[in-house]
């Protein structure tokens, strides 16, 4: 079989992949499901459906955490399951991976490990800054600008980067995103009504209420059990009070946002005043999140167009054009070092 070309963006809640040949972009749920925490159950989406469901001897486990691979065995497992799973998987294909900026050499390697020393063989792996991925995806001309700001929201990272001339001027990986905002809604709610709520409640709260009023506000009824009796229960949460829960952490994010601005070069920075800032990232969709930031920091916010796969439609730019071949970079064997 002719080799294949991959381009994957690894999020901690899920996988993107365009497929070359097949000329698609995929995702899948970034999770397995152990059985007596020794038999794989399930995995992607499958294995996601079961989250806060199962029966005590089921645990779903995301094999990513914080931007970064957790546990890489498992996360082979997961993305050689998924890649053979009606996609016409190609042993010693090439693979172009987005990743973040700001993390060590050895958690970038470990990326590379993931296809490189693993059954599917790859015959060669690329990065690229998720940063400048998430840009070319945006449509965004990243060799030409001389300051681009841009914002990626994900599930468990919000990651700042700040790009010039098709480079990465300065990088910040947060650890705060959609699965940050859900615990801050949990423990709201189990503040104010003694109740407990899943983190797949918290999920379907935040994306149902957003963050500004509305003429009406709506009221959610949701599963949810008592503490200290555990019994299981129907309570009505105002969508006021998820607002409340979500504005704390976006505040801090904002203070971020503005300390990093701070330290860009004038230059940069003015094109930049003169841009905005681009939101991507799956947490880019919640509503009213563009309003809040521009309201909060005096930056004009434009999120970008199907946010959630912004980076990997740049890997998809990338793979096919050229002349943006230079926006990556390959690990050398010999030296263990990152060369164009």
């Amino acid at each position: 079989m002719s080799r294949n070309i991959y381009g994957l963006d690894l999020g901690s809640y899920e996988i993107k992949v365009y497929d070359k040949k097949q000329k698609t972009i995929w995702r899948e749920k970034n999770a397995i499901a152990f059985a007596d925490e020794k038999e794989i159950f399930a995995v992607g989406d499958e294995a996601y459906e079961m989250y806060g469901k199962t029966p005590d001897h089921i645990r779903v486990v995301f094999p990513m955490k914080e931007g970064v691979i957790s546990g890489i065995t498992d996360m082979q497992y997961l993305l050689q399951n998924l890649l053979k799973r009606g996609h016409q998987f190609a042993y010693g294909s090439e693979y172009v991976i987005a990743v973040p900026t700001d993390v060590t050499e050895l958690e970038k390697r470990a990326f590379c490990d993931l296809v490189l020393h693993s059954t599917a063989r790859a015959k060669s792996v690329r990065i690229v800054a998720r940063g400048i991925a998430d840009a070319v995806g945006a449509g965004i001309a990243v060799e030409r600008e001389p300051g681009i700001f841009l914002v990626n929201f994900g599930a468990s990272t919000m990651e700042l980067s700040v790009l010039s001339y098709g480079g990465i001027v300065l990088n910040r990986l947060l650890k705060i995103g959609g699965m940050h905002l859900d615990r801050e809604i949990i423990q709201l709610v189990k503040n104010r009504y003694q109740i407990l709520i899943s983190g797949r409640t918290a999920e379907f709260l935040r994306k149902e209420a957003g963050l500004f009023p509305n003429r009406q506000e709506s009221i959610y009824q949701v599963p949810c059990k008592k503490l200290g009796t555990g019994l299981p229960k129907y309570k009505e949460i105002p969508g006021t009070l998820v607002k409340t829960a979500l504005r704390e952490p976006l505040s801090d994010c904002v203070k971020e946002m503005t300390a990093l601005l701070k330290r860009t070069p004038p230059e940069v920075r003015q094109a930049i005043e003169q841009k905005g800032i681009f939101l991507t990232g799956g947490m880019a969709s919640l509503s009213g999140l563009d309003r809040y930031l521009s309201h909060a920091g005096g930056w004009k916010v434009t999120v970008a167009n199907q946010p959630a796969i912004c980076a990997v439609r740049g890997l998809e730019k990338i793979i096919h054009n050229k002349n943006l071949h230079k926006l990556t970079y390959e690990m050398s064997v010999e030296n263990d070092r990152w060369i164009r």
